[in-house]
């Protein structure tokens, strides 16, 4: 039961690596709140960070599990501020690569961080999706960002519901999560 439960998760997760390299791909367009519902699942990106995020916070527990969850969704919308405010965050894509990586290392690890720089690593995470959402977006950014914003917090769901697993099946998960974001973040830096 333990093999198929892991080879059921492990080929989803693969299967991740057959989605667009980047959400990221109609800069400029009008999308409304469906888009944005729809947009944090387009890209294995967005949903391995998401899902990350909810799955680090129930790793660390207490305070943990609404903090994590709540500075990335409130950092997000600070990126998307940005843009609306014509600011410019350079080479976005990378650092939102780079977030995959992190966010595998910081599932993988089993010493919990310290709250304040999980904290400050996830706002940084949070700050450049939140960025190239709004690029996306075009003019219909509120409901555009609102869909976006469920969606992320359903994500953050699933990972913490994930992270309440015990034993050997969330440490097979972990591991395989962490391979995953690995896979697809080295695969988004390297242009693939």
């Amino acid at each position: 039961m333990k093999t198929k439960i892991c080879s059921v998760f492990s080929g989803g997760l693969l299967s991740l690596w057959c989605l667009s390299a980047e959400a990221h791909t109609g800069a400029g367009t009008v999308h409304h709140f469906v888009d944005g519902v729809l947009h944090p699942l387009q890209g294995a990106d967005h949903l391995l960070v998401m899902i990350a995020i909810g799955l680090c916070a129930a790793m660390m527990g207490g305070r943990a599990l609404w903090l994590l969850p709540g500075i990335f969704l409130a950092m997000m919308m600070a990126g998307a501020g940005l843009y609306v405010a014509g600011l410019t965050i350079h080479s976005a894509e990378t650092w939102v690569a780079l977030s995959v990586l992190a966010s595998g290392l910081m599932v993988w690890r089993q010493r919990q961080l310290p709250i304040a720089f999980a904290g400050s690593l996830v706002a940084l995470f949070a700050l450049s999706h939140g960025y190239v959402h709004a690029v996306e977006a075009g003019s219909s950014l509120t409901s555009y960002a609102a869909g976006f914003l469920l969606t992320t917090a359903v994500l953050h769901g699933v990972g913490i519901s994930i992270g309440l697993l015990s034993g050997v099946k969330l440490t097979m998960i972990r591991i395989i999560f962490a391979m995953a974001c690995t896979v697809v973040g080295t695969s988004l830096l390297a242009g693939i």
